[in-house]
């Protein structure tokens, strides 16, 4: 489908945009017909950008390059490198939360793979996005889960049922809402690039 070049080049585009996203909160603009009384007012979605990079550049890049970007992320983040939320280094394996981290690198292929499949239309880039996503969080509950199972840090603060709900379902609006603009992002640039 790529060359070898794209793949490595979206890889490194993906890679600088995962890491900018983890620092960069999303938000979203109130409807048009209150923008004269107030000017255009902004209001917090409660989630960062770091999932939408994750699937755009699964769009724009696809499976490989979406994959590629990830793991560099990780092994970064791992290697003491402050690019996570909290910083970086190894121990973030022992977190309960590490499973979303780790979800991105699945998350991105299957929204590559996806978003590849047919030709750029905004449904077929927003159901990749949407599959994406699901992985990312099958991901991150399973993970969950196993750190219960064997308790990490981070879970003597919460029951395991509070953490899916903090972590996975009340992210959930705020992440729809990115994938809607990852997906129109995504649309646009595909037939600017005429691919």
């Amino acid at each position: 489908m790529f060359a070898v070049s794209n793949q490595l080049l979206w890889s490194m585009i993906g890679l600088l945009l995962t890491m900018g996203g983890t620092f960069l909160e999303a938000y979203g603009i109130t409807l048009p017909w209150s923008w004269s009384k107030h000017g255009i007012p902004t209001f917090s979605l409660g989630v960062y950008c770091q999932i939408g990079a994750v699937l755009l550049v699964g769009c724009l890049g696809g499976k490989n390059a979406g994959a590629l970007s990830q793991i560099a992320y990780l092994v970064m983040g791992l290697t003491l490198l402050p690019v996570f939320a909290d910083g970086g280094g190894i121990g973030y394996m022992k977190l309960s939360q590490f499973g979303y981290l780790l979800g991105f690198i699945p998350g991105a292929w299957i929204c590559g793979l996806f978003a590849f499949k047919a030709r750029p239309r905004l449904e077929t880039l927003a159901f990749s996005c949407i599959c994406g996503l699901l992985t990312v969080h099958i991901c991150g509950i399973t993970y969950l889960i196993i750190s219960y199972i064997f308790q990490w840090k981070g879970t003597e603060n919460l029951s395991l049922m509070q953490a899916i709900l903090r972590y996975s379902w009340f992210a959930l609006p705020g992440q729809l809402s990115v994938v809607c603009a990852v997906s129109v992002i995504a649309y646009i640039l595909r037939h600017l690039m005429f691919y």
